[in-house]
């Protein structure tokens, strides 16, 4: 059948089973909208292109479903740049299409030009310019599958106005064939063999998961090797959720503002698991001296990785849920007594620890262990970045994969907010908040006006310590005081805020008023924001300071 460009877009839509998308029209991409108008597939306005990208990052990472985005040409591509480049950095299936001048005005400086191409060629898996409407059926087969094989990421097309009104056969492949791109999925038996050899004569082993074993599935293996095999288990902040927190072999998060007990345990391990983990400078710290007394096994599905940053004494390439299974075959049951009681000794050394005072300020560490006490851990949190990223990774202890949905990567402030209402759509039975900073939240505050729009029931928690907050703590532990730029008295009153956008604002100044305003939060329909006032100067402890070992930390008071 023949079918136009736009036709032929919105049925490749169908046929992968997108029920969302998220998006900003403008001229480029009216073709596109015109048709869209009458297929059955969902579309929801954003307030701005970047918070649609982010929107369809949230909703990619709680369903695991590629996340979809219309944007326009010109500045309306370039305004998702953030959204595709923080989900380029923590692997998330995106497939974005951008409106395009005409073919015969590219290169020419016409108006709403911009060459997106160049521009995200460093930021996405893979992009296309469609330059001839023959090839776009396979194009858009190929960026589906590319999307979300192999280690997933944003796939990107940019789509000419006049492609979109051609016409042309319409027939979409039922196989994929790209030449030179071929993803392991199967780790080699023998590196699989010498992996388990490896656990079998350890003494002192560690876990390290990353976010490849929430986005393979893989988490039920990884509780079955760490019980199986008696090795405690640490967690990236993108892993968080892959292993459960409340286990007795969890040790909670490791690197930069990890428990001082996960740090300490790599720092003397003899073996050093990583499985679908990139070893981040943030998880290091210095890397002359991370993992020094250990044999580094490293297990990930993109062979770019393994090597990268530390050497592997055993690499696999693979899967994690495949290379897990194959594992769990291969070693046998153990138990480490010794390793648990010195790890047991640091948790009693340095517990994560505060002190709120019952007529004190409100600490924001109390605030979020309260969210998670009256949401018995269940909710689904997306958090902006900074401190308030920190203390959710600490205090909200998460026990099912796919529960944190966080900037890792490039660490994007303005990202919790859209990506909570991302994350709503894909889970809408769920109860979501986002933890968010003051300053964070203020980077993309009119993605409130998607949520009343779409009565989106999200519960945004504003950790408000009138300063860029974890920026402040630098400046004061590393710059003497100095505190230049960082200042937030000057921000609107969200309560009020919200009331204008047509949202729920609440207020707590006091502690006692925490847990009723969590609770009301919650009874209340639709979107809600809640202005916790919080202790200005309260620091992330404990923090590994730049260039020092992880073992080097600073406990805080």
């Amino acid at each position: 059948m023949k079918l136009t460009g736009a036709q032929m877009v919105v049925e490749a839509l169908k046929r992968e089973n997108v029920e969302v998308v998220f998006g900003y029209p403008g001229g480029s991409v009216l073709n596109l909208y015109d048709v869209l108008y009458d297929s059955d597939i969902r579309h929801y306005l954003s307030r701005h292109e970047q918070g649609a990208v982010h929107a369809a990052d949230g909703y990619a990472r709680v369903t695991g479903k590629p996340g979809v985005v219309f944007t326009t040409s010109g500045p309306g591509a370039t305004n998702a740049v953030t959204g595709i480049a923080n989900a380029y950095m923590d692997s998330v299936p995106l497939v974005v299409f951008t409106g395009q001048v005409a073919t015969t005005l590219i290169g020419t400086d016409a108006f709403q030009e911009a060459d997106m191409f160049g521009i995200t060629l460093p930021i996405t898996k893979h992009n296309y310019l469609v330059t001839d409407i023959q090839e776009l059926p396979r194009i858009l087969k190929e960026a589906f599958y590319l999307a979300t094989s192999g280690r997933p990421g944003p796939v990107l097309i940019d789509l000419p106005k006049d492609i979109q009104q051609q016409q042309a056969e319409f027939v979409y492949p039922e196989e994929v064939n790209i030449p030179g791109y071929n993803p392991t999925y199967e780790g080699h038996p023998g590196q699989v063999n010498r992996a388990a050899k490896a656990i079998a004569r350890a003494k002192k082993p560690v876990i390290y998961a990353g976010g490849g074993v929430v986005s393979s599935g893989a988490h039920e293996l990884l509780l079955k090797l760490a019980e199986t095999t008696g090795i405690p288990v640490a967690t990236t902040l993108m892993g968080m959720g892959g292993f459960p927190s409340d286990h007795h072999l969890a040790l909670g998060m490791l690197g930069m503002h990890g428990t001082y007990w996960a740090n300490m345990a790599v720092h003397e391990a003899d073996l050093i698991m990583a499985i679908g983990a990139r070893f981040d400078d943030r998880v290091t710290g210095k890397l002359d001296v991370f993992g020094q007394n250990a044999k580094i096994v490293h297990i990930d599905i993109d062979p770019a990785e393994i090597g990268k940053n530390v050497k592997a004494d055993i690499p696999i390439v693979g899967d994690v849920k495949l290379v897990l299974t194959e594992l769990l075959k291969k070693v046998k049951p153990k138990e480490h007594k010794e390793w648990l009681a010195r790890i047991d000794e640091w948790k009693k050394e340095a517990p994560l620890r505060y002190n709120q005072a019952e007529d004190g300020e409100i600490l924001p560490q109390y605030v979020i262990e309260s969210i998670y006490n009256v949401t018995k851990g269940e909710a689904l949190i997306a958090t902006e970045v900074g401190q308030h990223q920190m203390w959710t990774a600490q205090y909200y202890r998460f026990k099912k994969p796919r529960s944190l949905i966080t900037s890792g990567g490039l660490g994007t402030m303005g990202f919790g907010l859209p990506a909570s209402i991302g994350l709503q759509i894909g889970a809408p039975d769920a109860t979501v908040f986002c933890i968010a900073g003051d300053g964070s939240f203020q980077m993309n505050l009119q993605e409130l006006a998607t949520a009343v729009a779409y009565k989106i029931p999200i519960k945004v928690a504003i950790i408000n310590n009138r300063y860029l907050g974890m920026v402040r703590q630098w400046q004061e532990l590393f710059f003497n005081k100095r505190y230049s730029s960082v200042d937030l008295q000057k921000s609107p009153d969200f309560v009020k805020l919200a009331e204008a956008f047509g949202a729920v604002g609440l207020r707590a100044e006091k502690p006692a008023e925490v847990i009723p305003t969590i609770e009301k939060a919650i009874a209340t329909p639709g979107p809600v924001v809640i202005d916790f006032r919080v202790r200005p100067e309260e620091n992330v402890f404990p923090m590994v300071p730049p260039n020092h070992a992880i073992s080097d930390m600073v406990r805080g008071e």
